[in-house]
């Protein structure tokens, strides 16, 4: 058993060979962190697989696809202070994680590492690092980089407590664009999110896209907006929306997707504080009141 100070948590479905090429990257890692798989009902052989090939990993099996919300139960099940998450065709550069460790014990505010991702074998910068980067949030005094409301959630390493705190992924989104509104609740219970670049995620998506994914990412923008923004602002992005969807049918599938959903999102509305409503605002390069 190791004593690492971080672990690792992976939601998948369906993707053991790929899942297979992960594990094999983070159980070589020189900081041995404990790694939990959280798996969302597969068909495939991944519950055979794991066991098997890597006795060392923790499987928690969930009878039904949980999307990234399976997250919050991979969290909830480890003990350790601080949990980076790994999608099944993304792992950490060796030394990472123990650079994460280290920035989170030394920034007691800090609640989310949000890293630098380089993307297949060529290595190349994801274009969100330079977004982050460049935010004009810019550093706080006690945080270890600027200040954002976005990350990748492969690519990012939280404080457990502060994860807890926060709620986790929100159920409701399931999976595509989740990490938003985790970086809202982070914030609006006063854990600062920074972009970290001395820490290091690289990321291998199969070349060809998953099906629906353009859908969900505007579908969960516009909930994400209802979850927490001010009502006008939702009112006038769901009519945008839907002015786009006359005439594009992923905009369609995505306002199909929200309005079934809003009654939940309203239900569930917390408006963000003033302080990061006018951060989002200002992320955003809207007017601030």
């Amino acid at each position: 058993m190791t004593d690492s100070p971080i672990g690792v948590v992976i939601a998948t479905r369906n993707r053991a060979d790929r899942l297979a090429r992960t594990l094999r990257r983070l159980t070589e890692l020189p900081e041995r962190p404990r790694v939990l798989v959280v798996d969302n009902g597969s068909t495939d052989h991944t519950r055979t697989m794991v066991p098997v090939l890597f006795p060392q990993v923790r499987l928690l099996a969930l009878a039904a696809n949980r999307g990234a919300s399976a997250r919050n139960r991979g969290v909830a099940e480890l003990d350790t202070p601080y949990v980076a998450f790994s999608d099944d065709d993304s792992w950490w550069e060796p030394g990472s994680l123990a650079r994460a460790a280290e920035l989170l014990a030394a920034h007691p505010r800090l609640g989310l590492v949000a890293a630098r991702t380089l993307v297949g074998p060529e290595q190349e910068p994801d274009p969100l690092n330079e977004v982050m980067a460049a935010s004009p949030l810019g550093p706080a005094g006690d945080l270890p980089g600027p200040q954002v409301l976005g990350f990748l959630a492969c690519a990012s390493v939280v404080r457990r407590k502060a994860f807890l705190d926060a709620g986790g992924f929100h159920p409701l989104l399931f999976i595509g664009a989740e990490e938003t509104l985790l970086a809202y609740d982070l914030s609006a219970r006063g854990w600062g999110v920074s972009h970290c670049p001395e820490v290091v995620a690289h990321h291998h998506p199969d070349p060809a896209p998953r099906s629906g994914r353009g859908a969900l990412q505007l579908r969960n923008e516009l909930l994400t907006c209802w979850l927490r923004r001010p009502l006008p602002l939702a009112a006038r992005r769901t009519l945008a929306l839907a002015d786009r969807a006359r005439r594009d049918p992923v905009a369609r599938e995505a306002l199909r997707g929200a309005l079934a959903r809003l009654p939940v999102a309203l239900r569930a509305r917390r408006p963000l504080p003033p302080y990061v409503e006018e951060a989002a605002r200002l992320l955003e390069g809207q007017p601030v009141p």
